[in-house]
């Protein structure tokens, strides 16, 4: 039975990868998931703002009475007890990339092209074998067209690109007017793969302290259909591989997952909620029902159940809407 498969030119083990989150933060639950079969691991994010105000406290903290007297100089802070910049981000990836055997991809969240772009190239060179970009954008003045929306994706991304020579991913968000143009113009940007979908974390209301305030809720199986639609149509038709997220919770989400056309299926809330054991039982589960159906390996199914190879392709476009609502009892 093989599980094989490849992501962004990396030789996997099998299509399961732990996607960002604070699970990667330490270094045994990395090596956890590695012993349970994970084939890499996407770490958590490494943020544009984090960054920012890292370096404005460490100034203010060098500059506090400087002008004082001469010998305030010597009041200086030990470096050792800020985390500057990335310091802790990048000695994290070489004590892993000592520590694990399976591919570590690092994962930058940002919308500008400017400093922390810069960044990227410390953490290849920290020993990240990838990297993932989260271009965590919401576009609120009215002026900005959706080719401008656009830009400052593919912008962030040539950035990159002309600074590392490890691959390059990139996460996306489903709300981009024209998903296939945009996976087309990022492949043209230099994206070695596509991960759909982002899951942005909405915020809410309580009205009784009239506070907006943040509600992290874990997804649930059903959330991966618009990402299976997406990565189904975008199959055969762009360059880069297609990784999918959200909603992966099962063996049966996995395999839903290589039909559709992905390379890989990112598990996050599932391992939140269940352990990161969870990744065995998931594994298990996949080839048994491989070996039921007498598939001998992964990249047999990959694409199989995709638009390109599907018997009826108008299955994942509008004419599946009407059956779906005529389907329902």
């Amino acid at each position: 039975m093989d599980l094989s498969t490849s992501y962004m030119g990396l030789q996997l083990k099998n299509p399961v990868v732990p996607s960002s989150s604070p699970l990667s933060r330490e270094i045994d639950t990395v090596k956890r998931m590695e012993d349970a079969g994970a084939s890499a691991v996407v770490l958590w994010s490494l943020f544009e703002e984090q960054l920012q105000f890292e370096a404005k406290e460490l100034n203010h903290f060098l500059e506090m009475g400087t002008e004082s007297f001469g010998e305030a100089l010597s009041y200086f802070p030990e470096a050792d007890d800020f985390n500057i910049g990335p310091d802790g981000y990048l000695e994290h990836i070489q004590k892993l990339k000592q520590t694990v055997e399976i591919p570590v991809i690092a994962s930058l969240n940002g919308v500008s092209t400017g400093g922390w772009i810069d960044y990227a190239k410390r953490i290849q060179e920290a020993g990240a074998d990838a990297l993932e970009l989260n271009v965590y954008y919401i576009p609120t003045k009215t002026d900005l067209d959706a080719k401008a929306v656009e830009q400052v994706y593919c912008d962030v991304l040539k950035a990159v690109k002309g600074t590392v020579s490890i691959p390059v991913a990139m996460k996306l968000s489903p709300y981009f007017t024209s998903m296939s143009n945009v996976a087309q113009r990022f492949a043209q940007s230099g994206a070695d793969a596509l991960v759909l979908f982002n899951r942005f974390y909405q915020p809410d209301i309580d009205i009784e302290t009239l506070e907006v305030k943040p509600n992290l809720l874990l997804s649930t199986p059903q959330e991966m259909r618009l990402p299976l639609r997406w990565i189904a149509m975008l199959y055969g038709r762009t360059t880069v591989d297609l990784a999918m997220t959200t909603g992966v919770h099962t063996a049966q989400d996995v395999i839903k997952s290589m039909m559709a056309g992905a390379k890989v299926a990112m598990m996050c809330s599932a391992l939140l909620r269940y352990g990161v054991d969870h990744i065995s039982k998931v594994l298990d589960e996949t080839k048994i029902w491989m070996e039921e159906h007498e598939y001998d390996s992964i990249k047999l199914m990959q694409g199989s159940m995709s638009q390109k190879a599907c018997p009826e392709p108008s299955a994942f476009e509008r004419a599946n809407y009407m059956k779906a609502l005529h389907s329902y009892v």
